[in-house]
């Protein structure tokens, strides 16, 4: 199951299919590169920067019930992992206006088509897991983007901002429960004392 690491590994992920995506365009295909936007951004190769701005939980899978498992000597209870969704600002910096418009084309065609980034796609911690990661674009007004970019003190750059749900990150909190070994009917309280 993911762990601490899992932000960490949707990262990797989104680097990874995104890089490979690029392969066929040209001869020297740009890379998909997790970055902090600081400091000075290469063109060469050229590239899309995967800057992870937000972490939020998933409002909307908050109130899930807890994970129950029989472990001799009783039930274990564990609470249910935090529902994280992630959102990305992704850049392309080529140098060339027309190669930016590419990567970003190839980025949409790309997250389009696997919206739902499953199996052995999946890095990290997970890799060979049940978990799916849904990608999604995301509206944003442009005076929202212009505060991301104000924020991280670099002027405004045609990019793209998309949302990665449900990350599921497991929570360490359990506690178990002794069996019921014997049961004790109370008569006192018979319907006849109503």
């Amino acid at each position: 199951m993911p762990d601490h690491a899992v932000i960490a590994d949707v990262s990797t992920t989104l680097e990874s299919v995104l890089t490979n995506a690029f392969l066929n365009l040209g001869p020297q295909p740009p890379v998909a590169e997790v970055h902090d936007l600081s400091g000075q951004i290469s063109t060469n190769p050229a590239r899309l920067t995967l800057f992870l701005f937000e972490v939020a939980e998933d409002a909307s899978l908050r109130n899930r019930p807890a994970l129950q498992s029989v472990v001799p000597p009783g039930l274990t209870l564990q609470k249910p992992p935090m529902p994280l969704l992630l959102r990305y600002l992704m850049t392309p910096w080529s140098g060339d206006r027309v190669t930016d418009h590419r990567i970003l084309g190839r980025t949409l065609q790309t997250l389009y088509g696997d919206a739902i980034i499953s199996g052995p796609s999946l890095m990290g911690g997970l890799a060979n897991t049940s978990q799916a990661l849904k990608v999604k674009l995301a509206p944003m007004e442009i005076d929202d983007r212009s505060r991301v970019w104000h924020a991280i003190q670099r002027p405004y750059r045609l990019s793209l901002i998309y949302e990665v749900r449900v990350v599921n990150l497991d929570a360490t909190q359990t506690q178990t429960r002794p069996p019921i070994s014997t049961r004790q009917l109370d008569s006192s309280t018979s319907a006849g004392s109503a």
